[in-house]
């Protein structure tokens, strides 16, 4: 498979946000919560984080198959929703965005993402590339996000 990583625009929020959608619904399963944001995201507040955050897109085939966003806050780049089409997953595209966000932000001094504790598989790549937990907080009832770090 033929990858490139390449910088998103506005013009593929449709096409991230549908892809988003479509990536979180094992989430949603494994915490049974339909709920959480990236599923319940619309497409105008989508638009409105590509005017404050970094977005990358992993293409194959001239289609989007994964992604990533991110935004620098006092020194410390917020990594969020990584992802990438459930039938292309465990083919590094998942690490290869992360390499990408992170070269993104050379200033910051420390990246920070946060995934839901009973994601086993995201835990183990984040702390893969370096990242350890540092603290819980709840979602909701039903979702328990492990925050992850990682220092430069």
């Amino acid at each position: 498979m033929d990858i490139s990583i390449d910088r998103a625009s506005s013009d593929d929020a449709g096409e991230i946000l549908a892809l988003q959608k479509l990536a979180y619904q094992s989430e949603a399963r494994l915490n049974d919560d339909w709920t959480i944001p990236p599923l319940t995201e619309t497409l105008p507040e989508i638009l409105s984080e590509f005017e404050t955050r970094v977005f990358l897109k992993a293409m194959s085939a001239d289609k989007i198959i994964g992604s990533v966003r991110a935004a620098l806050d006092s020194g410390t780049c917020q990594i969020g929703r990584l992802i990438v089409r459930p039938d292309c997953q465990g083919r590094g595209i998942g690490t290869l965005l992360m390499s990408r966000i992170e070269a993104a932000f050379p200033e910051a001094e420390r990246f920070e993402l946060f995934t839901a504790t009973k994601s086993i598989e995201n835990i183990r790549l984040y702390r893969r590339l370096g990242y350890s937990e540092y603290r819980e907080e709840d979602l909701s009832p039903k979702v328990r996000l492990a925050f992850m770090e990682k220092r430069r």
